[in-house]
């Protein structure tokens, strides 16, 4: 296994840490496959891998209660364990500390190596704080139960620097982050701010949700026509490897091969192992995914500002990513969760003013009507 920096904390981790979003199971999310999921950690551990990423609400609560069984038999002292506070529950100061403690029941610890805030985004940020967030942190912090505090992220650029820079005691930070959102939430921008004031960058969705891992024929043919003979996987993951800034790549895998092959692939990790030609390829794998985007946007943003304050950039990459990834469970919790209403495709008024500035001459009323119904429901 290869590893990597937490410069800001002086800690070597694994190039691959392990998720336990997408863990095997029996039949219903809840129902975790436990006795594959536990080998395919323990494997993944007695390969090297020494993080292990997990939250409140992962495989409808059973993803803490499970690891706490996994991790017996010597496995917890043998991985830097993080999960992560159920912001969306929090409603009063009391609400940390009883759902923490919850937590470690759940993980049969007495401690968490990152203690992760789910979530922030700018709508929730000054509340949360209000409530004392950071204060019950650091006091945690402070009584050996926390190691170290993070957050995770889906919000936009300039929200994710107002986290970043609203608090000096962060650790860690969570971005979703591949060759495909290069400009989407926290984006390169994002990587580059924390990693430049020394927050340690954890990647989630390496693959979006496993997509780039399963392309179209169009996109399996550009790659098999190179030298290098990679995955899609392994084109996806050593991508992201290749850059300084990234301190670790997390993933959620499903399958013993999977966990095999990614580690595989760890093994061969290193910045600055890409070349010319595969950042090229990379660039034309982009450009033809973008050719199964429905709207023709390039995220110019000549339609901004939207005189009624919609981040209509942002809508159309939504329903973009919904349609060519098949993602619309997770964009609609995006659309509704992240976006404010304000924000919102359904906020159009319709007065024509973005698509009088569209250098693509995009129908952009007409795409928001569709966006708001197809994402709001």
């Amino acid at each position: 296994m290869n590893y990597r920096a937490f410069h800001n904390i002086g800690m070597e981790v694994s190039a691959l840490g392990f998720g336990c979003m997408r863990l095997p199971t029996t039949g219903r999310d809840a129902d975790i496959d436990e006795h594959l999921a536990r080998d395919m950690i323990r494997y993944a551990v007695d390969k090297g891998v020494n993080y292990v990423d997990t939250a409140y609400p992962y495989h409808d609560g059973s993803s803490e209660k499970f690891l706490g069984k996994a991790l017996k038999d010597g496995y917890r002292e043998r991985v830097k364990l993080a999960t992560k506070s159920p912001l969306w529950l929090i409603k009063k100061a009391d609400d940390f500390e009883r759902f923490f403690c919850e937590q470690l029941g759940r993980l049969q610890t007495d401690y968490v190596d990152f203690y992760l805030f789910h979530s922030i985004q700018k709508e929730s940020w000054h509340a949360l704080r209000k409530l004392g967030m950071l204060e019950w942190g650091e006091k945690a912090r402070a009584d050996g139960r926390i190691r170290y505090l993070g957050f995770s992220f889906h919000d936009d650029f300039e929200a994710f620097k107002m986290i970043i820079d609203g608090y000096d005691g962060w650790s860690v930070c969570q971005i979703q982050y591949n060759y495909m959102n290069e400009d989407t939430q926290a984006g390169t921008k994002g990587l580059r701010y924390a990693a430049d004031r020394g927050v340690s960058v954890i990647i989630m969705e390496p693959l979006l949700g496993g997509h780039l891992a399963n392309p179209p024929e169009k996109i399996t043919n550009l790659f098999a026509g190179t030298e290098a003979k990679r995955t899609p996987a392994d084109w996806a993951l050593q991508w992201l490897w290749n850059k300084p800034e990234v301190s670790m790549v997390l993933s959620g895998m499903s399958t013993m091969e999977q966990v095999s092959r990614n580690i595989e692939s760890a093994c061969r990790s290193g910045v600055g192992t890409f070349t010319t030609s595969d950042l090229e390829l990379v660039a034309r794998v982009k450009e033809a995914y973008n050719g199964f985007f429905p709207v023709p946007c390039t995220q110019c943003k000549y339609c901004m500002p939207c005189p009624n304050g919609i981040d209509i950039p942002r809508n159309l990459a939504l329903y973009n990513e919904a349609v060519a990834f098949q993602l619309f469970a997770l964009n609609k919790n995006i659309y509704k969760g992240v976006l404010s209403k304000e924000e919102q495709a359904g906020a159009c008024i319709q007065c024509g003013e973005c698509e009088d500035k569209c250098p693509q001459h995009i129908k952009i009323v007409e795409w928001l009507i569709r966006i708001h119904r197809e994402l709001s429901g």
